[in-house]
C-alpha cells in the first residue's frame, strides 16, 4: 500500500508522517508469536462457548422437568 511505503527523500511513510504512528496492516503472518496467541485465545473462546451450551442444555432440561411436574394428561 502507498501509504505504508517509506518516501526516497523524506525516509518515512505518509502515514507516519500524518499520525506519527505505523499502519496497522492486520495480522502480520511473519510473527509465529502472535498466531499462538490467537491460537490460544480461540481455543479458549470455544472452550468457553462449549461449556456455556452445555450449561444451557442442561438449564433447558432442568426447566422443563419442573415445568412438566405440574401438568396432567390431556383428556381424550
Amino acid at each position: 500500500m502507498i501509504n505504508n511505503k517509506a518516501h526516497l527523500t523524506t525516509k518515512v511513510s505518509p502515514f507516519i508522517a500524518n499520525y506519527s504512528r505505523e499502519l496497522r496492516m492486520g495480522v502480520d503472518l511473519r510473527r509465529k508469536e502472535k498466531m499462538e496467541k490467537v491460537t490460544k485465545f480461540t481455543e479458549r473462546m470455544r472452550k468457553i462457548q462449549e461449556e456455556a451450551g452445555a450449561v444451557l442444555v442442561r438449564t433447558q432440561e432442568e426447566m422443563k422437568r419442573q415445568a412438566d411436574r405440574g401438568r396432567k394428561e390431556a383428556e381424550i
